[in-house]
């Protein structure tokens, strides 16, 4: 992808390539997210590709039906105004999940994995952040310069990003802490526990950090957001005081997702409860590990109240539910809570180690794939030597 940003983020500019492969017989279009993007021009190769806009749904036809297994590329230039994704502050501009309302792909197919080049054109002298490693810079006329950024690692779409702006930084390992208005002192004080953390989720899961650099970008106001190979984190969802350490969960909750949504990442959105569950579950265990017993139930109170606030609402789903959410509050409540909920149950039910077991089991037979409710299922049986169906088909699929 190759893109300019204007007018503080308001505007883009790209042209995209996308290498695909077909995956049914006799294939005659191709579909992504719909947005509010203009396509100006399109090719699969190098014949032209009709787009059609339909609802939320953006597709290309074919210029002729594609048998199974045929390998083509599409590419693509278009220029418009994101309606989301993008947020501009005074110092910086970052995206924020909504990948596909600035760029081609398809938001919610997490099984749609890709690697990333990202060609990104800035003012001179600025700094940026985006998945993988910064592999060149260019200048280019009118003081402006292409940074190139890679990731080889295929990412579902929506953990896509990049940030601009001129940025204090503090490195520490495979770690680094990026700024656009706070000074390294506040960063290396914010971020201090992010080494243990890791260590902690490392053990848990079986598998080393997964990337070899992990950036956490802090900025203004409550975000809370992963990206391939970094988060996205707001001043005011981190602790405010030093006497008030137990509220870091935004620091573990999305480093979790490095694991657990990343490297491990759900199959579509029907499932997204394996990837926000376990998180959010994740977040009570490093709770009882640094802060003891108490802290761990706290974080567990916290989202049996976000369920009861669903339930009194009269909404409560299975896990694994393929319906429509009535709010993002509700699908959060869910999703994230009622999915950490289930996690501490297998726990109970389980006990410490076969518990545990099956968390590595299941977390290092699927690292860099896509996983389904079924596939936790089997691990956690194979760990154990239990039969879960009953405890599944109560919490998740609600059989």
């Amino acid at each position: 992808l190759a893109i300019i940003p204007e007018e503080q983020g308001q505007l883009v500019a790209g042209k995209e390539k996308i290498r695909f492969q077909i995956t049914a017989d006799q294939v005659r279009r191709l579909t992504f997210t719909g947005n509010a993007l203009t396509i100006e021009e399109a090719t699969v190769d190098g014949l032209p590709a009709k787009a059609v806009v339909s609802g939320d749904v953006l597709s290309f036809d074919l210029p002729e039906p594609f048998p199974k297994g045929r390998i083509a590329t599409l590419e693509v230039s278009y220029r418009g105004r994101p309606t989301r994704g993008l947020i501009a502050q005074e110092e910086i501009l970052y995206t924020s999940y909504f990948a596909c309302d600035w760029m081609i792909c398809l938001q919610n197919k997490f099984s749609d994995k890709a690697t990333f080049s990202l060609a990104l054109q800035v003012p001179a002298g600025a700094d940026t952040l985006a998945p993988g490693s910064i592999i060149a810079k260019r200048s280019i006329s009118d003081g402006q310069e292409i940074h190139y950024w890679h990731e080889s690692r295929p990412y579902s779409p929506y953990l896509f990003g990049f940030a601009v702006g001129r940025f204090s930084e503090v490195r520490s390992g495979p770690f680094s802490y990026v700024s656009a208005g706070a000074e390294p002192d506040e960063l290396a004080s914010r971020f201090a526990e992010t080494s243990d953390v890791a260590e902690f989720l490392a053990g848990r899961a079986g598998l080393p950090l997964p990337v070899p650099n992990y950036s956490q970008l802090l900025v203004e106001g409550f975000e809370a957001q992963e990206a391939a190979t970094y988060s996205i984190i707001g001043r005011n969802a981190l602790p405010s005081g030093t006497d008030i350490a137990a509220e870091d969960w935004v620091i573990v909750h999305e480093l979790s997702h490095q694991w657990w949504g990343n490297l491990i990442s759900a199959e579509s959105i029907t499932e997204f409860w394996l990837n926000e569950g376990i998180t959010t579950f994740m977040t009570a265990a490093w709770k009882e590990h640094r802060y003891g017993a108490a802290a761990y139930d706290e974080e567990l109170d916290v989202a049996r109240a976000r369920l009861e606030k669903a339930r009194e609402a009269g909404f409560d789903k299975p896990l694994a539910w393929s319906g429509q959410y009535p709010s993002l509050a509700v699908r959060r409540a869910i999703q994230y809570s009622k999915g950490a909920l289930f996690m501490h149950e297998l726990r109970q039910v389980l006990g410490e180690k076969a518990f545990w077991d099956g968390l590595r089991l299941f977390s290092q037979t699927h690292a860099g794939g896509t996983v389904t409710s079924m596939d936790l299922q089997r691990a956690m049986e194979q760990a154990s030597d239990q039969n879960l169906d009953s405890v599944f088909a109560a919490w998740v699929y609600g059989e």
